[in-house]
């Protein structure tokens, strides 16, 4: 990675605003404006380029501890800072569960050691995520690691009794439960969306009212004990009104999409690829455009990457067989312009808000998702958003290649990361 004390960042479009030229001292913003003084200091000539504050990322498997064939927290985070990304959520599935807080402790020091992002552990739910008892909620939060969001993504706390029990301990310290919607006798034996296309092709169906029907149940709880519940990578129309009716109620519901979900429908799964295998699956075009119009009117309040990297031979498989999951650290961006911002449907400063501001409020994370301005952290993305090219995984930074959008033209490039003014990509490349 390149230091620098002083970066000139000259000529960019601000939130995709009038140019403005940005100067990083050291580890904070020194000043924002035009015509700056560059004396001292290495120019990055930014002129047509979109400056964002640092992404950051609700939802995040980096695999590290236990499967770091798919991936590490050192390859994680340099494939976040190729994103765009400043900070990250590490999900609890590991093996051992992040139910501790010695587990979050170690995950929170690999973030520290590799340098590319910040990275801030997510703790269980339950013990194992075997959904029965409690995890050390309370332990993860006093340690060092400072966890205030808790989730056994992969599984669903479906026991109601222990997800109002979790609510209401989070509750004491403004913590949040970040629930997978999946009733799971619902969707077993699922192997895609229910509906047309999984009937034509004889594959078990998972229905969306096994993830709607845990998100009223949810935010009805969330309501009865005054807590805060977050909704991961949801998927329906009908997911998107229930959300909308509970915020209209002032409930303290929000809830994330993947930019999978904004883009790719359950046609895919014709193909029999594997890497369209998805845990929630990909749904119809009439979700597709739900979610999109309700990231853009804010009723779903931000992007999240569900990345879920697998190594080749738990996806080069038949589909029945093959892992649920899509790498998407290195994509996300480019996908939110395509379906966000080219459609017309949210500009430069709502993708900040959505990836960046949101994701950061909602977890609490200090020092990120700050506006560009005189004296905040300089975790600083530009972004080409002129520039098109065609998705090559061999070039990913991520040690796992399942991408769904391998050969696709998509539009956008990150030319630049910094993390507290210390440059993490340059050129396009990871320094």
């Amino acid at each position: 990675m390149t230091a620098h004390t002083k970066t000139l960042i000259r000529g960019a479009r601000l939130l995709g605003g009038e140019p403005q030229d940005v100067l990083v001292d050291g580890e904070t913003v020194a000043a924002v404006g035009t015509g700056l003084d560059a004396e001292g200091a290495q120019v990055i000539e930014a002129e047509g380029l979109v400056l964002l504050p640092g992404l950051v990322d609700l939802h995040t498997h980096l695999r590290e501890p236990g499967r770091e064939d798919s991936e590490t927290v050192l390859t994680g985070t340099r494939a976040a800072a190729a994103g765009g990304y400043t900070a990250v959520h590490a999900m609890a599935n590991t093996f051992p569960v992040a139910d501790t807080a010695g587990v979050v402790e170690q995950v929170w020091r690999l973030g520290k050691e590799s340098g590319y992002c910040d990275v801030q552990p997510i703790g269980a739910v339950t013990v194992g995520l075997e959904g029965k008892h409690l995890a050390e909620l309370g332990a993860m939060h006093d340690s060092a690691a400072n966890v205030r969001v808790f989730s056994d993504d992969g599984k669903c706390v479906d026991d109601a009794v222990i997800m109002r029990r979790a609510l209401e301990y989070v509750k004491a310290f403004d913590g949040v439960v970040a629930q997978h919607a999946q009733e799971p006798r619902l969707t077993e034996g699922a192997q895609m969306n229910e509906g047309v296309v999984s009937a034509e092709l004889g594959l078990g169906g998972w229905p969306a009212v096994a993830e709607e029907s845990i998100i009223a149940r949810d935010v009805l709880l969330a309501a009865h004990v005054g807590s805060r519940v977050h909704i991961c990578h949801l998927s329906t129309a009908g997911s998107v009104e229930i959300v909308r009716w509970a915020k209209s109620k002032g409930w303290n519901v929000t809830a994330e999409v993947t930019p999978h979900h904004l883009l790719l429908t359950d046609e895919l799964v014709r193909t029999y690829n594997p890497v369209y295998k998805v845990n929630p699956p990909l749904r119809t075009e009439a979700d597709v455009r739900a979610l999109r119009a309700a990231l853009a009117d804010g009723t779903i309040d931000c992007v999240a990457t569900d990345h879920a990297p697998h190594p080749h031979e738990d996806k080069d498989c038949e589909w029945p067989a093959a892992a649920m999951g899509m790498v998407g650290l290195e994509t996300a961006l480019s996908v939110v312009q395509q379906t966000m911002v080219d459609t017309g449907l949210l500009d430069w400063a709502g993708v900040a808000d959505r990836m960046s501001f949101r994701p950061a409020a909602i977890s609490g994370i200090a020092g990120q998702g700050r506006p560009v301005a005189e004296g905040e952290p300089a975790n600083l993305t530009l972004v080409d958003p002129a520039y098109r090219g065609d998705v090559d995984p061999a070039g990913f930074a991520s040690r796992s290649r399942n991408t769904p959008y391998e050969g696709r033209e998509l539009p956008g490039r990150v030319t630049h990361t910094f993390l507290r003014g210390r440059a993490t990509v340059v050129d396009g490349k990871l320094a």
